[in-house]
C-alpha cells in the first residue's frame, strides 16, 4: 500500500531569499517533516479556490496556523489586534475542509486551523486573548513557542490520538475559540480555561488544537492523521467528474 498523501494548507506572503524579495506560497517546514515523518506523503496546498479540487486526490487534510480569520465570518466587527487577515486564504480553507468532510476524510487542524474548524460550524473566536484572560501567556514572546499546560478530556478523540491527558503545549497565537459551534464539542483547555482542542461531534476523523504540535517533540497527533489517512487511502477513490459536455453541434 502506498503512503497516505496529506494535504496542507499553505498561504501567501512576500518573501525574501536569495537575490529575490517576491510574493510566495509559504509554509513552515515542520509540517512538512512532521508528516513525512509520520509516514505520509506531504503536499502543499496554496490559498486558491480551485486548491479544493485537489481533495479527490488526497487521503488527509491538515489545516496549518497563520494570520487571523476574518471575524465576518463569525459576524463580529475587526478589532484592532486582528491582524493577517487574508480573505482568499479564509475562503480556500474553507473549501477544503468542506472537501475534505465530503469525502470523509480525516482533517487535523493547528491553531488558526483549529480555529477554522470552529468557525466552519458557527462558531465565533475571542479576536484578542490577553483582553479576556488578562494575560499573554498564550503567546509571551515573539517568534517563540512557548509552552504551557493543556489538560484533556479523559476518553476524548484528543485523549486517544496522544496517548495523554496532560501536556506542555508548544504555543503561538493571540485568538481562540469564544462561543463553539454546532456539533462541535471542546475537548482540551489550558489553566485559564481556554479552549486548546476541540472535536466534533459524531466523527472520530476531525480533530483541533490550538497549540503548535508541529514545533515540539511529541508525534503523536501526526501519526493519528497519518494512520487515519492509511485507512482512506485504502478505500475506493471516487470516481472524477465527467468532462463538460459541448454545447456545440
Amino acid at each position: 500500500m502506498a503512503a497516505p498523501v496529506i494535504g496542507i494548507s499553505a498561504y501567501a506572503e512576500r518573501a525574501r531569499w536569495g537575490v529575490w524579495d517576491t510574493g510566495a506560497v509559504l509554509l513552515p517546514r515542520e509540517y512538512v517533516d512532521a508528516v513525512a515523518a509520520a509516514g505520509g506523503v506531504p503536499v502543499l496546498l496554496p490559498p486558491v479556490a480551485e486548491a479544493a479540487g485537489a481533495v479527490r486526490a488526497l487521503d488527509g487534510l491538515l489545516l496549518a496556523g497563520g494570520g487571523d480569520i476574518d471575524p465576518a465570518r463569525y459576524g463580529a466587527g475587526r478589532s484592532g489586534h486582528t491582524a493577517g487577515v487574508q480573505a482568499a486564504r479564509d475562503g480556500a480553507e474553507s473549501a477544503l475542509l468542506a472537501a475534505a468532510l465530503d469525502r470523509g476524510l480525516p482533517v487535523l487542524g493547528v491553531c488558526r486551523g483549529m480555529q477554522l474548524l470552529n468557525v466552519f460550524r458557527g462558531g465565533t473566536l475571542h479576536q484578542h486573548l490577553p483582553d479576556t484572560v488578562g494575560h499573554d501567556g498564550h503567546r509571551r514572546r515573539a517568534g517563540v513557542f512557548d509552552p504551557h499546560p493543556v489538560t484533556v478530556a479523559e476518553g476524548s478523540l484528543t485523549a486517544r490520538a496522544l496517548g495523554r491527558t496532560r501536556l506542555d503545549a508548544p504555543s503561538y497565537h493571540h485568538q481562540a475559540v469564544d462561543v463553539l459551534g454546532t456539533g462541535v464539542r471542546a475537548t482540551g483547555w489550558a489553566d485559564d480555561g481556554t479552549v486548546e482542542a476541540l472535536e466534533y461531534e459524531g466523527a472520530d476523523t476531525v480533530l483541533g488544537v490550538q497549540w503548535h504540535p508541529e514545533m515540539g517533540a511529541d508525534p503523536s497527533l501526526f501519526a493519528w492523521l497519518a494512520r487515519r489517512a492509511a485507512r482512506a487511502e485504502a478505500a475506493p477513490a471516487p470516481p472524477a467528474d465527467p468532462p463538460a459536455r459541448s454545447q456545440d453541434g
